[in-house]
C-alpha cells in the first residue's frame, strides 16, 4: 500500500528567507538590465535648425494689415528659431530666437489686448512691473515665477510683446529697440 503525503512531490517550503531570495534575484535582473540598457542605448541629439526670418517678415509686411517688427539683423550669436504669419481675422506674427546662452527670445504681435498677449506669453498670473523707456516710446513691462520677462506696447493697431526667459532686463530693452 503506498502512502500519500499532503504535499505535493518538488515543491519548496515556503518562508520568508526563501520570499527574500527570489526578491533580490528580481532586483538583480531588473538592475542588470538597466545598467546594459544603458550602456547600449545611443540618445539622438535633438537640435533646434536655424529658420531664415528675413524673408518671411518681408512678406507678412506686404500682407499684415499693421507693421512687422523684426531686426535688420540679430545679435551676435543670436539664432532664429521659427518664424511665422498667421493672416486673416486673427491676424499675427511671430519670431523666435535662441541668445547664445540658447536662452528663448520671442516677437510677438497681434489685434489683442496687452491683457490677452501676456496670458498667451508670459503667464496667467503674470505680474505687472515698472515700465521702460524704448527708442523713445513707453513699454510695460510684465514677469512670471518661472523667469520670463515681457517687454508690452500696446499701439494704435496692434499689441507687440518681446518675451525672453531668463534675459536681463537691459538685454530685452537694447533687443527691443532693434526692432523695424
Amino acid at each position: 500500500m503506498d502512502v500519500v503525503s499532503g504535499q505535493a512531490g518538488g515543491r519548496y517550503t515556503r518562508s520568508v528567507n526563501g520570499m527574500v531570495g527570489a526578491m533580490v534575484v528580481v532586483v538583480l535582473v531588473v538592475v542588470a538590465f538597466v545598467v546594459f540598457r544603458d550602456a547600449v542605448r545611443s540618445d539622438v541629439a535633438t537640435t533646434v535648425e536655424d529658420v531664415d526670418y528675413v524673408k518671411p517678415a518681408a512678406f507678412a509686411q506686404e500682407q499684415a494689415g499693421f507693421e512687422i517688427l523684426a531686426p535688420p539683423e540679430l545679435p551676435a550669436g543670436w539664432r532664429s528659431t521659427s518664424v511665422r504669419y498667421t493672416p486673416g481675422v486673427d491676424e499675427r506674427w511671430h519670431l523666435g530666437m535662441l541668445t547664445e546662452e540658447d536662452r528663448y527670445v520671442g516677437v510677438e504681435q497681434a489685434r489683442s489686448s496687452e491683457e490677452n498677449m501676456v496670458e498667451a506669453h508670459v503667464d496667467e498670473d503674470a505680474r505687472r512691473g515698472q515700465p521702460v523707456t524704448v527708442a523713445g516710446e513707453r513699454w510695460q513691462t510684465w514677469t512670471d515665477e518661472g523667469g520670463d520677462l515681457a517687454l508690452v506696447r500696446r499701439g494704435e493697431e496692434v499689441t507687440t510683446l518681446v518675451v525672453g526667459h531668463e534675459v536681463p532686463l537691459g538685454r530685452l530693452v537694447e533687443f527691443t529697440a532693434s526692432l523695424r
